[in-house]
């Protein structure tokens, strides 16, 4: 799979509850196994971020850069150094945060808010949505140059009534997972269930199975 062997930045596109967030960590995970790498995996909601909190939580602030800023912090940016940085809804992160996200990935160095320096960083950056980054674009709304430089490697994961078989493979993977946690002798699905979640077309995606 390129995306493991590349550090080229990936999008990964799909609906609310495909697994866009596993499929990050997977690769991340995949890459640091191959590699022996040592980084570590930052995740990201950007529909949490807002004002100063947005671009302190990124990219860190110095003492003083913003009322409340009484101490200096590091950014997740930087706690992501020499691993990876996953970006979840990358659609709803604020225009000014964009502005510093494309420096990030044009120039492999972050500035603190309120700091005249700048520091190197070596991130592999992920991002995910379930929206129109193009659209989005062509209405201002988001940067058109950063998602070209988003969109290196781009993934996307089909709705899961569009997976066929895929739905039984993971039902049945989470069964384990669950019969484990509760230290139970493993169960199986009824042949009736099987057909029951074949049949059904999971508005809620992976989510709700």
């Amino acid at each position: 799979m390129v995306a493991t062997r590349s550090s080229a930045p990936i999008l990964i596109m799909g609906a609310t509850g495909v697994g866009k967030s596993h499929l990050a960590k997977q690769i991340f995970q995949l890459k640091k196994d191959k590699f022996h790498l040592s980084g570590r995996f930052i995740d990201v909601n950007c529909a949490t971020l807002r004002g100063d909190s947005a671009m302190s939580s990124l990219f860190g602030h110095i003492k003083g850069a913003f009322t409340g800023a009484n101490t200096q912090r590091k950014g997740l940016v930087e706690a992501a150094d020499g691993g990876t940085l996953f970006l979840d809804e990358i659609g709803e992160l604020p225009l000014e945060a964009q502005a510093r996200l494309l420096r990030l990935l044009q120039e492999k160095e972050v500035r603190r808010l309120g700091a005249t320096q700048t520091r190197s960083v070596d991130v592999r950056l992920v991002a995910a949505t379930h929206r129109n980054l193009k659209q989005l674009a062509a209405e201002g709304r988001f940067r058109e140059d950063l998602y070209y430089r988003l969109n290196v490697i781009e993934l996307k994961l089909p709705p899961l009534r569009e997976r066929g078989n895929d739905i039984i493979e993971i039902a049945e993977k989470l069964l384990e997972k669950t019969c484990q946690r509760l230290h139970v002798n493993m169960l199986h699905f009824h042949e009736d269930s099987l057909k029951a979640m074949l049949a059904y077309p999971w508005p809620g995606n992976v989510r709700e199975l």
